[in-house]
């Protein structure tokens, strides 16, 4: 009997750094990371020999501190750097010191290099550490105070310089300072203020007022009061814009088969001899057939939604009750294969020849209702 002779497994070829053959030598090191390592492979070589190298030291972060492409542009000194750190010392040669020279030069410029980076960067992460954050909000009472307040500061001024019939038109300026609605709330009460000081001193209700303003007549008092009620009215069209333009939120329909989990129907019927399809397809479609085994109730649903069906419960959503319609069946048996195999214009033109009454159907799935077919259209 003849022995078959076992095959051995190929051996897989070893590829990237764990592959660099330091058996043979420098040289082969230095040729198979200029054509077999990847950037990414160079750069962590370096940077773990920059890492051992000056373990401790402030250089070290000099160094890591320069641009990833000094990590990787050249080959050779990763080459070396991987020479060092794995190859005995017994290997070395006059050709992998001199290379051992040149890293170690190299090193020294990256960290005359990094050094500026580095420090640069700390400095960046000192100021925006002392940097105080402010919210939201207080960013945009800032901007309130800066823009809208100073605009009806500097009217005030005008007033007081005897421009009576100086005004501010809000709305214009709430646009041009690119203000948000929600900022209407402050200046409203900013408003408010001024005008119920100066329309206490035009009607004369508070003592305080009145002497406050006396230097002014009626109709000036008059105008400021003109004035801030232009401001307030201002206010309200800007929010009325605001509600106007803001998106509503539309409600968005469940995934279909969370829709279809607590559809009560019948999946088999052994008299009929029919077989419900899978309640995760009326989702979407744009018709369905269903037969109730125990009334005989044949009812068509169709939607015109642009969404197609959707379920609740057991219960049957965007019904056009004006073409979806049921009526009992004579004769299930010879009626249900039409129904599971023609076109909607064949069913039809059959329904139409029924002499049974058609009526319009409830959109309810119960435990004898057998989902006999859906269609898209």
């Amino acid at each position: 009997m003849a022995i078959r002779k076992k095959k051995k497994a190929p051996v897989r070829r070893r590829t990237g750094i764990v592959g660099a053959p330091i058996d043979k030598g420098f040289d082969s090191v230095q040729a198979y990371f200029q054509t077999e390592v990847s950037n990414a492979d160079c750069s962590k070589v370096m940077k773990a020999y920059v890492r051992e190298k000056h373990k401790g030291s402030v250089n070290k972060d000099y160094i890591l501190a320069c641009p990833e492409y000094k990590f990787y542009g050249a080959p050779y000194q990763a080459a070396t750097a991987f020479w060092l750190t794995h190859a005995p010392k017994s290997k070395d040669t006059d050709r992998s010191r001199s290379y051992a020279d040149h890293l170690h030069k190299y090193l020294s410029e990256l960290i005359a290099m990094g050094k500026d980076l580095y420090l640069e960067k700390q400095m960046k992460q000192r100021d925006s550490d002392a940097r105080p954050s402010i919210s939201p909000m207080q960013r945009l009472q800032n901007k309130i105070s800066n823009t809208i307040i100073q605009d009806i500061l500097e009217l005030e001024d005008k007033w007081i310089l005897d421009e009576h019939d100086a005004s501010l038109d809000l709305y214009q300026e709430f646009k041009r300072h690119g203000l948000p609605a929600s900022a209407t709330k402050v200046v409203r009460e900013y408003i408010e203020g001024l005008y119920d000081d100066y329309n206490a001193a035009y009607t004369k209700s508070d003592p305080d007022a009145v002497e406050g303003y006396s230097h002014l007549t009626k109709p000036q008092l008059r105008k400021r009061v003109n004035a801030c009620e232009s401001m307030l009215s201002d206010l309200d069209r800007l929010q009325s814009a605001a509600k106007a333009t803001r998106k509503s939120r539309t409600k968005q329909p469940k995934a279909a088969d969370k829709q279809v989990t607590k559809v009560n129907y019948k999946k088999e019927d052994t008299e009929f001899k029919i077989v419900s399809i899978a309640p995760l397809q009326i989702v979407g479609s744009r018709r369905l057939f269903t037969f109730n085994t125990k009334t005989r109730m044949l009812t068509e649903y169709v939607t015109s939604s642009v969404s197609g069906f959707e379920v609740s419960g057991s219960t049957l959503k965007n019904i056009d009750t004006t073409v979806s319609r049921c009526t009992r069946l004579r004769k299930p048996d010879i009626f249900i294969p039409i129904v599971q195999k023609k076109t909607h214009l064949q069913i039809d033109k059959e329904w139409k020849q029924l002499t049974t009454k058609t009526a319009v159907p409830n959109g309810r799935i119960n435990k004898d209702t057998i989902l006999l077919r859906v269609m898209d259209k």
